[in-house]
């Protein structure tokens, strides 16, 4: 068994969902979160084509300020930028196939389109009825 853990867009979410659906895997856990990559938390988006010509054709967000940063002084405020993080317990042999398609969903080409981590399981218990590993995760 594998843990994936997946760091999308928040946009992308509903599309994700389906995407693991479609494979057979709708049982996930989801987090927001707020973090950082090399642009420190900068983040630039295109404004959609059918808005009027007036307004300009990127705009800049404005990511939460740390609260740590807030709270103590430092030379610079550290930006963080709101994410959904998902969590999913899968089977050895369809760790590609889930990672391919998270892949395929959130790939935008643009910076902060996430991460997807892979870790190993070394056993999982369902509490309502005692199964355990493989029969726990299904």
């Amino acid at each position: 068994m594998k843990e994936i853990t997946a760091i999308i867009r928040r946009d992308k979410l509903p599309d994700t969902k389906h995407a693991l659906d479609e494979l057979g895997y709708p049982s996930l856990t989801i987090q927001s979160v707020d973090g950082r990559g090399k642009q420190k938390g900068a983040m630039f988006a295109e404004i959609d084509e059918d808005m009027p010509e007036s307004f300009s054709t990127t705009v800049r967000l404005k990511p939460t300020p740390s609260t740590y940063a807030l709270e103590h002084t430092l030379p610079k405020i550290a930006l963080y930028v709101p994410k959904r993080m998902l969590t999913i317990v899968v089977p050895d042999n369809v760790v590609n196939k889930v990672v391919k398609s998270l892949i395929k969903v959130n790939q935008t080409g643009k910076h902060g389109d996430g991460k997807i981590f892979v870790s190993p399981i070394e056993g999982a218990v369902k509490v309502r009825t005692g199964e355990r590993d493989g029969e726990a995760i299904a």
